[in-house]
């Protein structure tokens, strides 16, 4: 049997998926009517486990493992590092600060766009969101030192 791509995707979603699982047994599922906290991790997980079992199903049709280009892996490693960061600075910065920050690292610094446009976008797209989440849905996100 040769090994695909799709082999290895599929298997790292499965396993993905029961890892969260896992680690989610201790919140609370609730019910349909009103779900819990535990509710939106378990359904993404179950999700995630069945598409990644389709792939391995599928695993045929896609290219060998060992032919797969790896040339992006600069780009991957990049863009995990910024959103490692963003992670790390969320709560000490708040939401508006961090994804602000984030967007503009990702545009700045991967997709080498103009900086000032760049920042306006990212702003823009931060006050949106933040504002939607806040006065629409009313969900409370991370304050930053500066109270928004």
């Amino acid at each position: 049997m040769t090994l695909r791509g799709d082999h290895v995707a599929g298997a790292a979603f499965v396993v993905l998926g029961v890892l969260v699982i896992a680690l989610s047994g201790d919140l609370p599922f609730g019910n349909l009517a009103m779900p819990g906290a535990g509710f939106m991790p378990i359904l993404l997980a179950v999700l995630g486990i069945i598409l990644g079992l389709t792939l391995l199903l599928r695993a045929r049709e896609s290219a060998p493992f060992s032919t797969i280009d790896w040339n992006d892996g600069r780009h991957a490693a990049m863009v995990l590092a910024i959103a490692a960061v963003a992670v790390a600075l969320y709560e000490t910065l708040g939401f508006a600060i961090t994804m602000t920050l984030m967007m503009m690292g990702f545009l700045i610094i991967i997709e080498r766009r103009h900086p000032l446009r760049a920042t306006i976008f990212s702003v823009a797209v931060a006050t949106v969101t933040l504002l939607l989440f806040e006065y629409v849905l009313q969900t409370p996100l991370a304050e930053g030192p500066f109270g928004f």
